[in-house]
């Protein structure tokens, strides 16, 4: 019985072993098939080529671009490239200092920071993330500074335009030529409302938005206030202005004050008329609210940035029957001041009073000349959008920024 178990156990090891030795010559044999890249998984991954380092164009210097050709080993693999290394040495045979990395897959890598003249050279390493490549050098580079950024061209070519236009008017209107300018219903109506608060012994009140200086809202406000105060110093007619901005209330009293003085009334001035009543949003359309109730302002002139006190303002002005012209280059609060005001200068109207109003050549003409410039960036915009609707698509390169 001994004997027999003993001849069992050595057939089951002989089985074993002739079972293993088959398994150890399939994995052999499938091994030889597959690539010699394959076969060894700690070799050292092939280096890029063509290293190369070229100037950053169209910048203000510091910069120099990086490129190379990928790695042979830039692929699927047990030896892939997981990034390329980048080093920089102000000598080719000097110490290499590590600037940064590139994902797989890519070819550049733009260093940010270098010294304008000074030669750079740059070495490049695959690493697959155990083990790296030689380097591969580039020759000496430079970074500099260019004095045109040459994909704005065309932005250089449409402001000489623009500055044409607007010389050719100015010049013209200061040779006397007379400069046709749209008429605007809000201003041509800005004396008969000095006139009708005069009439009703009623003192006019502007309000010049509740934003500061800064805002060329407000400067475009103040501008249309020596106007109005101007005619209201020729109709011997008070004028009220509460602003919601020290500085503003600043300017609009060295304004107020000029106009008088060129109207020939400087005694007819009264800097508390012109004050300063709070920061506060709705606490400045309370006490503008409070001031429209007491006073009853015969016209009231709502000129610079508003918000959500708007609506507010110009139905208490309606409610104490007021004349009221309002301008402003907020869109969200246009469709309030054309519901309760009797006019409106919408938008660029609200810029343009001021040469319209004036007459000044150098005013009315850059006024010409910039309508002029955007009537040309109209008729561009249809040529364009034609030719572009019948397949010629590379006009858009013309009109690209770089």
């Amino acid at each position: 019985m001994l004997l027999l178990l003993l001849v069992w156990a050595n057939g089951i090891h002989n089985t074993t072993i002739g079972a293993s030795q088959s398994l150890a010559i399939a994995l052999q044999s499938t091994a030889s098939l597959e690539s010699p890249q394959a076969q060894n998984n700690h070799t050292t991954p092939a280096p890029p080529t063509n290293v190369m380092g070229r100037d950053r164009p169209n910048d203000a210097g510091g910069r120099v671009i990086v490129s190379w050709t990928k790695s042979v080993d830039d692929g699927q693999g047990a030896n892939s490239v997981e990034e390329y290394v980048i080093s920089r040495s102000t000598a080719v045979d000097g110490e290499f200092e590590e600037i940064g990395s590139a994902r797989k897959g890519t070819t550049e890598y733009v260093d940010i920071n270098t010294r304008d003249g000074v030669q750079y050279y740059y070495s490049v390493r695959a690493s697959t993330g155990v083990l790296v490549s030689d380097a591969a050098l580039s020759d000496a580079t430079v970074s500099k500074a260019q004095w045109f950024h040459m994909g704005r061209v065309n932005m250089f070519v449409a402001v000489l335009v623009l500055s044409f236009f607007i010389l050719w008017f100015i010049r013209k209107a200061k040779r006397g030529e007379e400069l046709y300018i749209r008429p605007i219903a809000g201003l041509e109506a800005v004396d008969d409302a000095v006139g009708r608060a005069t009439e009703m012994g009623r003192p006019i009140m502007y309000v010049p938005g509740i934003v500061d200086m800064d805002n060329i809202q407000t400067i475009a406000g103040i501008i249309i206030l020596s106007r109005v105060a101007r005619k209201a110093a020729e109709y011997e007619c008070s004028i009220l202005v509460p602003t919601s901005r020290s500085i503003v209330m600043s300017a609009a009293q060295e304004t107020v004050k000029e106009a008088y003085i060129d109207a020939g009334r400087p005694d007819m001035y009264d800097a508390d008329k012109i004050r300063y009543l709070t920061d506060d949003q709705f606490g400045y359309a309370a006490g503008v609210d409070g001031m429209m109730l007491r006073e009853k302002p015969g016209a009231v002139f709502f000129m610079g940035c508003f918000y959500a006190e708007s609506l507010i303002l110009a139905e208490t002005g309606h409610s104490v029957g007021a004349i009221q012209i309002a301008g402003t280059a907020q869109p969200s609060q246009l469709p309030f001041f054309v519901t309760a005001c009797d006019y409106t200068l919408i938008g660029e109207e609200l810029f343009a009073a001021s040469a319209y109003l004036s007459k000044q050549p150098l005013l009315l003409g850059s006024l010409k000349g910039q309508d002029w410039g955007k009537g040309l960036i109209i008729i561009i915009l249809v040529i364009g959008i034609t030719l572009v609707s019948l397949g010629f698509e590379q006009i858009v390169r013309l009109f690209t920024v770089g």
